[in-house]
């Protein structure tokens, strides 16, 4: 079975986006083949300048060889790298209806945010289909807010296929329940759009305050807390096996603990979980030329996937002569 998934160099990784989609690419390897890439076009909408999505850019692949994506084991590249995905996403404007992109989320959440519209962020849904369709994965690991752009990329592809066989390979997306939606320090989901992250790869003190910043309910000392809709124990159980998660609910039912014994709970328990990985980051910040070869060798196999589809599809559809 093959597994893919694409991540914008958008700034530093955050818990949601571990939960939400890393940790399933990591786990992945284990049993399929695996497609991991550095979305770097689709970053281009965001409005970063040139060196700064350069540093970006790097800086996510740092933490996704670090957080443990395997280079013996997947496939990881810079989107940009594989130019063919361009040409995909161009022949598969041709059969993409202009009210599937107007119905996208995505798109119109962004907007109402005050981002500028323009064509890239409109068609962001069709360069993410042929991101894709053009390595012909099975499986597409994602967080609930990105179900709609599988679907997009799946009605792309039936469409196409309806008109020149089945070619196309239809995707279906993952999402594991527990952590579809990983929530943010407000309770709202957890986007560097509404600045309400918590960061992977942070200095602790500063790590610590943004813990602090979660928004809780006033409840006195003394009284229980309530902890199915707390946002630190939500966040809290996404570290935790079973036996440590009852003790940390009994500590709600118990009361005597505010919510700031939580929240420095929660920032310990963090700490520790990511420790192995911040170790492995710094080799990788002082071996930056090692990860440079790494995403160069993970293109050039990206791009034997990607080329006999292209020119298949360039010879169905008349661009070949």
């Amino acid at each position: 079975m093959r597994v893919l998934t694409g991540i914008q160099p958008s700034g530093d990784l955050h818990i949601g986006n571990y939960f939400g989609s890393i940790r399933q690419m990591i786990n992945a390897q284990k049993e399929s083949e695996t497609f991991a890439f550095i979305a770097n076009y689709h970053a281009m909408s965001s409005g970063n300048g040139g060196e700064r999505l350069a540093q970006l850019t790097m800086q996510t692949a740092t933490d996704f060889l670090s957080l443990g994506i395997d280079p013996e084991k997947s496939t990881f590249w810079v989107q940009s790298d594989v130019k063919e995905v361009l040409e995909l996403y161009w022949i598969l404007s041709a059969f993409t209806p202009m009210g599937l992109l107007e119905r996208a989320h995505s798109y119109k959440d962004k907007i109402a945010k005050g981002i500028s519209a323009n064509h890239s962020l409109f068609s962001y849904p069709v360069l993410m289909a042929a991101d894709i369709l053009i390595y012909s994965p099975e499986i597409i690991p994602v967080g609930k807010d990105q179900i709609q752009h599988v679907e997009i990329a799946r009605d792309i592809a039936i469409k196409f296929n309806n008109e020149y066989g089945d070619i196309l390979t239809i995707p279906e997306f993952r999402v594991q329940e527990e952590v579809q939606t990983v929530l943010g320090t407000d309770g709202q989901k957890m986007s560097k759009s509404y600045g309400n992250t918590i960061n992977i790869f942070g200095e602790e003190k500063k790590q610590l305050k943004t813990i602090k910043k979660i928004v809780t309910e006033q409840v006195a000392l003394e009284e229980p807390k309530e902890f199915q809709n707390c946002n630190v124990y939500n966040m809290a159980k996404l570290f935790l096996n079973e036996s440590e998660l009852i003790d940390l609910q009994n500590r709600y039912k118990r009361g005597g603990e505010g919510h700031g014994h939580f929240k420095l709970y929660l920032a310990d328990v963090m700490w520790e979980y990511f420790r192995p990985y911040r170790a492995q980051r710094e080799y990788y910040i002082k071996n930056q030329n090692e990860v440079k070869e790494i995403l160069k060798n993970g293109a050039k196999k990206a791009k034997e996937k990607a080329t006999p589809m292209i020119d298949k599809i360039c010879s169905v559809t008349g661009i070949s002569y």
